[in-house]
């Protein structure tokens, strides 16, 4: 019989509605439930897309011995974390407190306010995954007993937690002090020095896209000090930036046949992912790598750009607007089923001969590269361009077959933040690579966020079911909105001469939500809730980049943007009084603060407003742009300008006289 959460609207919840576990969805029945009964709250957080939320739900939650544990001795609290961003967060930190470490499936044990006192990630019903790991009926079973008899203990540890979480809100050895050109110098040296050099990316496995490091670096390789003083820095980066970029675009990790990247390689070598493929790790990809193709004109980095772009069109666009939140790791139960090969599959398709060489081309062999399947999971041992251009055709074929197969999961729900996180990345792919078609889907995307996202007074919702906007606007929806409001302005009028206006205002309209809504009129920073959102355990500040961008680092973007583009020095100010937060964060982790770090280098570095008339050569300037290495700049060509030659070009409080040579102006760049 179905329990609570078959009314529920979110696809992660639909999927626990059959348990025999009495779930709730979060909210204030079950915490009343919980007083009233003096009962311990179990918050169990994932995602629809998650493997090991999978393997937890059904071998814990879909037993019925288990479930009658979780019934008698907890009130249970079902969460989807994309749904409900501000409640996963503030658990996380918990457990991180408590174990050093987090991820999902998340656990966590609670006293019927909801203040946290346990917690963890996953548990195996029974000792099969090893002794060092408490079996879920076990650990049930001592969380009740504890709380019965050793209440006490448990109340110390919960306001301890809650203590622990006030304090993350101030900045991490904050000084009052900005963030310096030092600090920058600093953070790059770790950077590169956690770089591996044999494969890409930072650190060990598992290894993640790290998208903003990327940034971050590619925004320091555009300083002119860096060029000039630091030359061995400026060649580290470019080895790290490269590196990481060709080993991702050449690895499993992204869909070799289909396009796309997964979340994460559980590998050094980018060989094998768990499988989900989320929205906003395609969209900062879609930037990065569009970024990175203006400094090093490597045709693969066009070719990853657009076939992920290609796989988001076909896969992922949902009716009416707006992007699917994500594709499932796991295909009828079986994880990567989709999306892996044998030699025999793949010659069934093209031919013994072209098969044998695609299987030479992407390591698929007899043996296999996926836990001992037989099967392998694409991937580019051979890194000659034109050989992946000669086998276009064999991919396109490879995927016409893969698509009669069965499919993972679709988690339709569309997501203010990923979305806007996504017409970003179209406006600066549509730049870098002269695509006019994809500034004009990262507009169409926007007018979608605004027309469907929005109400009457300029506040977002979370989310979007079939068209429907629920649940209230979190600081990175607002965030990343508006730094992708900002990119479709620097772009938009190459493709329509004077709609630029129209994003900055619509830009500027959110950022004066944000500042009524969430600004801290206290300390610095930004709340990620606002000040009539839903009363929590704890209002967070998030001052740290995770697999998305930290709401304040997305500031720091905009409103440095905003001084470039209006001249209104308050907005200069904001972006001032967040640079006091950040030097102890990036002193001790820099990888955590980079989306931050490159919002205080671009501005360093200067922002570029070129002011054109709207009947000059546009084409021509972008393409003279866009050869140049990426910095920002943003295009203003508004009717009725009197300017006496076609271009000019301001940084800050200066600008060149005009010019008609759009290679000219590039220059100056």
């Amino acid at each position: 019989m179905p329990n609570r959460l078959a009314h529920e609207d979110s696809l992660y919840l639909q999927q626990h509605a059959d348990n025999p576990v009495d779930w709730y969805p979060w909210g204030g029945e079950a915490f009343t439930r919980a007083r009233a009964e003096d009962k311990p709250v179990l918050v169990s957080v994932g995602y629809s897309a998650c493997h090991w939320c999978h393997v937890m739900a059904h071998e814990s939650f879909e037993d019925a011995y288990i479930a009658k544990l979780m019934n008698t001795h907890f009130v249970c609290v079902k969460v989807d974390r994309e749904e409900r961003p501000d409640v996963d967060q503030i658990y996380m930190d918990a457990v991180q407190m408590l174990n050093g470490h987090g991820g999902w499936p998340l656990n966590v044990f609670c006293l019927p306010d909801g203040r946290p006192f346990a917690g963890g990630t996953y548990f195996p019903p029974d000792e099969r995954r090893g002794p060092n790991m408490v079996p879920w009926p076990q650990l049930l079973m001592r969380i009740s007993d504890f709380y019965t008899r050793q209440r006490e203990d448990l109340e110390e540890n919960a306001r301890a937690i809650i203590g622990n979480l006030e304090a993350t809100n101030s900045p991490h050895h904050a000084t009052g002090d900005p963030v310096t050109p030092a600090d920058f110098l600093n953070a790059t040296g770790k950077l590169l020095e956690s770089h591996d050099s044999e494969f890409g990316g930072f650190g060990s496995a598992p290894k993640f896209p790290p998208s903003m490091t990327l940034d971050f670096l590619l925004a320091m390789r555009s300083s002119a000090t860096v060029e000039m003083k630091y030359p061995d820095t400026a060649r580290s980066i470019d080895l790290a930036v490269n590196r990481t970029l060709t080993g991702m675009a050449h690895g499993g990790i992204f869909d070799q046949v289909g396009g796309g990247f997964s979340r994460y390689s559980v590998d050094p070598h980018w060989l094998i992912p768990h499988f989900e493929k989320m929205l906003y790790d395609n969209a900062l990809l879609i930037d990065i790598y569009s970024k990175a193709a203006q400094r090093y004109p490597k045709p693969l980095y066009g070719q990853i750009v657009s076939e992920t772009i290609s796989w988001l069109e076909r896969e992922m666009r949902a009716p009416g607007g707006g992007f699917h939140a994500a594709l499932d790791a796991d295909t009828e139960g079986e994880e990567g089923r989709t999306y892996l090969w044998n030699p025999e599959g793949v010659q069934a398709v093209l031919g013994e001969t072209e098969g044998a060489r695609f299987c030479e081309v992407y390591g698929i062999t007899p043996e296999g590269n996926f836990e001992n399947t037989g099967l392998s999971n694409p991937a580019l041992l051979n890194g000659d361009p034109a050989t992946r251009d000669n086998l276009a055709e064999a991919r396109a074929q490879l995927l016409e077959a893969r698509n009669g197969r069965a499919q993972p999961g679709l988690d339709t729900k569309c997501l203010t933040s990923w979305n806007g996180l996504l017409v970003r990345g179209l406006a600066r792919a549509g730049w870098a690579f002269g695509n006019a078609k994809w500034v004009s889907a990262a507009e169409s995307l926007a007018e979608w966020i605004w027309s469907t996202l929005r109400d009457g007074e300029d506040r977002l919702h979370t989310v979007a079911y079939n068209g429907k906007a629920r649940g209230n606007g979190h600081l990175d929806d607002y965030a990343n909105t508006i730094e992708g409001f900002l990119a479709l302005c620097a772009v938009i009028d190459w493709v329509r001469p004077g709609a630029s206006t129209t994003w900055l205002e619509r830009a500027r309209r959110l950022t004066e939500s944000v500042q009524i809504h969430f600004k801290d009129s206290a300390a610095v920073g930004y709340f990620f809730t606002s000040d009539d959102h839903e009363a929590l355990i704890h209002r967070k500040k998030d001052w740290f980049d995770n697999a998305t961008p930290s709401g304040n680092a997305s500031l720091a973007h905009a409103f440095t943007a905003l001084e470039a583009l209006t001249g209104e020095a308050e907005y200069g100010a904001e972006a001032g009084r967040l640079k006091v937060a950040y030097p102890g964060i990036v002193n001790a982790a820099p990888a955590a603060a980079g989306h931050a770090l490159s919002a205080f280098v671009n501005k360093a570095v200067g922002i570029a407003v070129i002011k054109a008339r709207p009947d000059a050569d546009l084409e021509a300037l972008r393409a003279a742009v866009a050869a140049k290495p990426w910095r920002p700049v943003f295009l203003q060509a508004t009717a009725g300008t009197d300017q006496t030659a076609a271009f000019q070009l301001c940084v800050g409080t200066e600008c060149l006289p005009p010019v008609d040579d759009p290679e000219a102006l590039a220059e100056n760049l």
